[in-house]
């Protein structure tokens, strides 16, 4: 019966499937199979008679690999899966919890607490101790109790250096306090109270060693500190644990994850062998080796290099694009290229590193008609923090737009409470006039009221005769919308979003040769409103490299391969950002299975205006031999330049100037950056470059110590 279970695996996962000497680490690649590898090692413990079902203990990282898990184990064995303890740490901990509510100091009924849930918790403890809510953000108050209990420490524990953090741990102790009195948890609440309660009772700890003699653990990579300390808390001496995992996937360091686990765990098991399993089943060779050749920059690795059988394949296509519109609009004619070819849209994946740079991709599928899918995310229009500044730009247009009013008069917070705008509703409803109209007539005696009617109206005033990129532009920056996301944790994302809407003002000004801010609207809220048509098509995925984690599809394009956005320009200032980055890279090349398109751009726009970028340090790790070039506007360049050479240059100030615009320099201080512009003319003329780390310089022409690259 055994042999039936492994039949099919190769030597590598057969090794994994019947490891008998202990705990393991086994080294997964992307795509070699490893959910096959965890799932036939339980369904192997418990068919051999060495565990029974309930003496496993195996940790997922979401609810769908966990569900996936027990289907095929109930597809395997004709056991019932039902009580088995497989599920994520979250998971795992509640249910620990809830079977020992007493001795955790939890009600039997305790109540989790969602992220909003939370915050509103936050809120109360602030106001009963009448803290001024502007100088001790919610948001901020938030992350920083998170942020403690996923490290593993109570309020009492923080080692506060300043008045301004112990004033957060004594407010994180308060709110500790009124959760205890309320019977509530918060998720990071869970896995920590789960820690503490195994850690200090004995006689429970003992029993779930006894219990759990084989825990197997999958993305072992992407564990935190104190998910590995629970994890030996629950490992007796003689028990075994099973990790499984890729420490060249390890991309989330800002979520707490610490691909040093690895390391650690390799260290306190004494494991002196790493099983690797390097057969690819996923991709060609030709996409394998660019991933092994991006990887290998990197020093701090367990190292491995993934195979197949599966032949060479084609050429990786490379295209350089002179701007972030012609980026899309290539993305796009390959794409139809692709569809025309037979390959249906969701087989194809659009990747960028940072969400904004989806808004200029989904113009452009939308200009051609084409269905698209946001994974894991909304498209741009839809999002929370467009939906927000598009709302104060319709109030400025249109004051009796009641949905708009409604969504932001008390966003950011300016203390219009709901029994404020219970009383302004009914007012409008009695009048028969817009909210706005009531908000006017009563806003005189409430401070946070007549501070929205001014503000509305001011930039009503200030914004007149502007541009619309400068109108959108202006409003975002005066709403308070963008201090607002300086305190969430993934507020970064947010404020980029609120950037580059600053940048589809730009495009539609362009395109549409209308400047009023009316069509501007409309035309967002018909790019917003086609999805409702759009659903259940078969439609092209559009994704960051983050969420494609785990994911495959036939046809890959990795967009924005620009220094300072892939890699991002945080990770240059950070310790490990870039190995990070590189691992992300190497995440999104693993994704394709036949083809994958790599692209960037000369010109961007960043903030409403045209920003210059070099290209991806990982494009130049790549081996040129693995790579095609197609077209691109370098080469376009060229072409012209040999087809002009014979003719009589014409006279202008251009032809004075030694480098074009979007040329890449090299500078003996600051490195390699690109030709963003001129300035002047003859003995004063100054030319403005681009460093990627430094932003721009100008210098003086004659001067500048300029060389081309």
């Amino acid at each position: 019966m055994s042999h039936d279970l492994l039949a099919g695996l190769n030597p590598e996962q057969l090794r994994a499937v019947t490891w008998d000497k202990g705990s393991a680490l086994v080294l997964a690649g992307a795509g070699s199979g490893k959910t096959r590898v965890l799932t036939t090692r339980i369904a192997w413990l418990i068919q051999t008679g060495q565990v029974s079902p309930m003496g496993v203990l195996a940790v997922t990282f979401t609810n769908k690999a966990a569900r996936e898990m027990l289907t095929r184990l109930s597809a395997m064995l004709p056991i019932n899966t039902r009580g088995m303890w497989i599920g994520t740490f979250h998971g795992l901990c509640n249910r620990l919890l809830r079977a020992h509510h007493r001795d955790a100091g939890l009600p039997q009924l305790f109540q989790i607490l969602d992220a909003q849930d939370q915050l509103s918790a936050v809120k109360r403890v602030l106001k009963a101790l009448n803290v001024d809510t502007e100088k001790y953000e919610p948001r901020k108050l938030q992350s920083f109790i998170n942020m403690n209990k996923e490290a593993g420490l109570r309020a009492d524990k923080i080692e506060a250096y300043d008045p301004y953090t112990r004033r957060l741990a004594e407010y994180f102790a308060e709110y500790d306090a009124q959760c205890n009195r309320e019977g509530v948890v918060d998720f990071a609440e869970l896995l920590l109270r789960s820690y503490e309660l195994l850690s200090r009772n004995a006689m429970l700890r003992e029993h779930y060693q006894e219990r759990f003699r084989h825990i197997l653990v999958d993305e072992f990579q992407d564990t935190s500190r104190l998910q590995y300390d629970w994890l030996k808390l629950l490992r007796a001496p003689s028990n075994a644990i099973f990790g499984v995992g890729d420490d060249d996937q390890s991309i989330y360091a800002f979520r707490g994850a610490n691909v040093a686990n690895m390391a650690h765990f390799q260290q306190d098991m004494g494991i002196e062998e790493v099983i690797k399993l390097t057969q690819n089943y996923r991709s060609f060779g030709t996409i394998l080796d660019a991933a092994n050749a991006v990887i290998s920059h990197n020093s701090n690795r367990l190292g491995k290099d993934l195979w197949t059988t599966a032949g060479r394949g084609e050429l990786i296509r490379h295209y350089e694009a002179p701007s972030d519109l012609d980026e899309a609009r290539f993305v796009v004619e390959e794409i139809q290229g692709l569809h025309r070819e037979g390959m249906a849209y969701a087989d194809t994946a659009v990747l960028y590193r940072s969400n904004a740079q989806s808004r200029v991709i989904e113009h452009a599928l939308f200009s051609a008609g084409m269905p698209y899918r946001v994974y894991g995310g909304l498209r741009f229009f839809e999002r929370a923090e467009i939906k927000h500044a598009l709302a104060y730009l319709r109030l400025i247009a249109n004051h009796d737009d009641d949905n708009a009013f409604l969504r932001v008069v008390n966003f950011p917070t300016r203390g219009v409470g709901a029994r404020t705008v219970e009383a302004i509703d009914a007012a409008a409803r009695a009048g028969g006039v817009s909210l706005w109209a009531a908000a006017c007539a009563q806003g005189a005696g409430k401070k946070g009221l007549a501070g929205f009617v001014q503000l509305i109206e001011a930039l009503r005033i200030e914004t007149q005769g502007m541009s619309l990129a400068e109108q959108v532009e202006h409003v975002v920056a005066r709403s308070g919308l963008i201090e607002h996301y300086k305190s969430e944790r993934d507020g970064e994302d947010r404020i980029e979003n609120l950037s580059e809407l600053t940048n589809a003002a730009t495009a539609f000004a362009g395109e549409s040769e209308s400047q009023d801010l009316a069509d501007f609207l409309a035309h967002a809220a018909l790019e917003a409103g086609e999805h409702e048509a759009q659903a259940g098509q078969d439609a092209v995925q559009l994704m960051t490299v983050h969420a494609a984690k785990g994911l495959e599809f036939m046809a890959v394009f990795i967009t924005g391969l620009e220094e300072a956005l892939f890699p991002h320009e945080n990770s240059l200032t950070e310790v490990d950002g870039l190995e990070e980055e590189r691992r992300l890279m190497y995440v999104a090349i693993t994704r394709a299975r036949q083809r994958l398109y790599l692209t960037h751009a000369a010109q961007r726009m960043l903030h409403g205006q045209p920003r210059y970028g070099l290209p991806s340090r990982f494009l130049q790790e790549l081996p040129a031999e693995l790579v095609q070039t197609i077209g691109g506007w370098r080469k376009t360049s060229a072409l012209a330049a040999e087809t002009m050479e014979s003719a009589p240059p014409a006279p202008s100030r251009a032809a004075a100037l030694p480098y074009r615009v979007g040329a890449r320099v090299q500078h003996p201080r600051y490195g390699e950056g690109v030709v963003a512009g001129y300035q002047g003319q003859g003995a004063e003329a100054e030319v403005r470059v681009s460093f990627p780390k430094i932003g721009d310089k100008w210098f003086i022409l004659e001067y500048a110590r300029l060389t081309p690259c």
